[in-house]
């Protein structure tokens, strides 16, 4: 399957997307890809499928889709490997924009030391970059990349990248409960994303079998300490914990309304009192949706936190 979709995506709408590397050609082994572990890890660049059959499947979706009535937002790269190993990504881009819809590429980022998939990405509109870990050790147990991949390299690419890149970038980091999750290397990684153009930063954690049992979500404190750190260095940040929705605003539904707010954003104590004073509710409500297993209370800092309860990953 070259294209699917469209599917919803909290990021991006409505996402046409391209599967242009085969499964699982990849840079990295990581420990939570839903996709199990890489089968053939590699970093040389290579050409995977023919640019004008991708392109004729986009085409044929996109005509499917109009005749649906659907609408389609972005066509996003998002492949069962690493999509920077297709060295057609830049000429499939070009071809992409005869259709008028924006482009989006998700990528791990660990070929962006090299120019020339510097030079691919410059031509999407949007594109999101992964940072799960800044300290080596812990790099290699989470991601487990290639052996001739070096991090200062990565991140260097990374930080080239994000200055010169003309479109939306973001960052996307995925908690793995005891391995990157400590305040400390979150802190650390909050110091590499503030030095990057970037427009928003996303938490991300297993909603899915990951590859090992093991490497199961974060807990929803340090979710919450996460977002605070990241925050706390005026950092735009999101969480992405599996759950649609983002409204920020009462719409009727006190109930829902919570729990769409706080899979994004974690809400402090006096957050959620303004909040209850505008649905005309009551702490009963909170104490209801804890008492469901809906709704979490965590202290950071001397805090209250709120957050959405996250779904258990059955492995």
């Amino acid at each position: 399957m070259l294209s699917f979709g469209p599917v919803p995506s909290r990021r991006l709408g409505q996402s046409l997307g391209i599967n242009n590397i085969p499964p699982k050609i990849c840079t990295y082994s990581c420990v939570y890809c839903q996709l199990g572990r890489t089968s053939t890890i590699q970093i040389d660049r290579e050409s995977f499928y023919k640019p004008g059959d991708l392109v004729d499947d986009i085409r044929e979706k996109i005509t499917k889709a109009g005749e649906r009535q659907e609408h389609i937002d972005y066509v996003t790269v998002v492949s069962d490997g690493e999509p920077t190993l297709d060295n057609n990504l830049g000429e499939i881009l070009d071809m992409i924009q005869k259709f008028d819809i924006k482009t989006a590429v998700i990528t791990n980022a660990s070929l962006l030391w090299q120019k020339d998939v510097r030079d691919d990405l410059d031509k999407a509109d949007w594109v999101s970059v992964k940072i799960d870990a800044v300290t080596t050790k812990i790099w290699h147990i989470i991601n487990r990349p290639h052996r001739k991949l070096d991090l200062d390299t990565v991140l260097h690419g990374i930080l080239t990248f994000s200055h010169g890149f003309p479109g939306v970038l973001t960052t996307e980091t995925m908690l793995i409960q005891g391995i990157n999750d400590s305040t400390e290397e979150l802190s650390k990684i909050c110091r590499v994303i503030t030095e990057l153009d970037t427009s928003k930063s996303y938490i991300a954690v297993p909603t899915r079998p990951p590859a090992e049992p093991w490497a199961v979500p974060a807990s929803e404190q340090s979710i919450a300490a996460a977002y605070e750190i990241f925050t706390e260095k005026s950092i735009s940040t999101e969480l992405l914990t599996g759950y649609e929705g983002s409204s920020f605003a009462f719409t009727g539904n006190a109930e829902q309304d919570l729990l769409s707010i706080t899979a994004v954003h974690p809400m402090r104590k006096e957050g959620i009192n303004r909040f209850l004073t505008k649905a005309g509710e009551g702490w009963d409500l909170i104490e209801k949706l804890i008492n469901e297993r809906k709704l979490v209370e965590v202290v950071y800092k001397g805090r209250y936190f709120y957050t959405r309860k996250l779904r258990e990953v059955n492995v």
